[in-house]
Parts: C-alpha cells; sequence; structure tokens
C-alpha cells in the first residue's frame, strides 16, 4: 500500500484522540491515560513543544495511523535518541509493511539522531518480530521508572 506520513495538524485532532483511546485501551501499554492526558499529548504535538513530535500515516486519502516521538539524549551514544511513544496503525493495516515505511521515515526525519529506542509488551510477539525486522533489538536493560 502507499502511504504518506506527514506532521499532525489541528483538523486531525478528533481522529488521533479516537485512535489513541483505543492504543491506551489495549494489552499494548501497562498504563491507561485519561482523555485529557491523550489531549494533552496531540496538543503539545501541535504547538512548539521541543521535545514531542505528532505525525499521522495516511493511506488512500484517509487517516489510517499515528506515530508520536520524542527526543532525548543518550551519553551513552553520545547524541540525540528519538523515542518511538507511540506507533498505531488501524487493525486492517497491519501486517502490511507500514511499519517499516514509517521507521525509514522516522530515520530520515531525524538524520542526527544515533540512537532510535521503542517499548513493546514481550507478550505482543507479532510486535517484537516485526520490530526485530526493522533492526531493533531487546534491549539488556532493566527500565525503572517513577509517576509524579
Amino acid at each position: 500500500m502507499n502511504v504518506s506520513i506527514r506532521l499532525m495538524i489541528p483538523q486531525d485532532k478528533p481522529e488521533i484522540l479516537q485512535m489513541m483511546r483505543v492504543f491506551y485501551d489495549s494489552p499494548a501499554v501497562e498504563h491507561t491515560a485519561s482523555n485529557e492526558i491523550l489531549e494533552k499529548d496531540i496538543d503539545d504535538c501541535l504547538s512548539d513543544m521541543p521535545y514531542l513530535e505528532g505525525f499521522v500515516i495516511e493511506g488512500k486519502n484517509k487517516i489510517i495511523g499515528y506515530a508520536m516521538t520524542a527526543v532525548s539524549y543518550t551519553t551513552e551514544y553520545g547524541g540525540i535518541c528519538i523515542w518511538l511513544e507511540d506507533l498505531y496503525l488501524k487493525p486492517e493495516y497491519r501486517h502490511s509493511g507500514i511499519a517499516g515505511e514509517l521507521f525509514a521515515f522516522i530515520e530520515n526525519y531525524y538524520p542526527d539522531a544515533v540512537r532510535f529506542k521503542l517499548e513493546v509488551e514481550p507478550e505482543n510477539e507479532f510486535a517484537v518480530k516485526a520490530y526485530q525486522k526493522y533492526g531493533y533489538h531487546v534491549s539488556p536493560y532493566f527500565l525503572m521508572t517513577k509517576e509524579r
């Protein structure tokens, strides 16, 4: 399928919010998020927030998915690290290579990045295999977090 990927625009917000709701209510994420948080995420993508970018994936002139990336720095690799925070494709568009097109787009969009990261539930074997196909590997680090 021929897809295009572009930055989010304000008119995308309702459809992106619907997809985020599905994504954050699924087993793909450990913690669900309120609509207020999801709306803030989209608003931050649309603002001049320097750490978060939102992308829309389109096919056949309609939105079929979205992605969000966060920018950080990795001292271990000495440069910019891009976290693929969200990657969602509507079910009927999965297993078609679109994720590979998105990864290539993201790598080209951030040419100075030295590392790309994403999280995936270990039980999501299909996603793990797909990401490995595109060069991602399981990190030996144990991720720890603290929320406020």
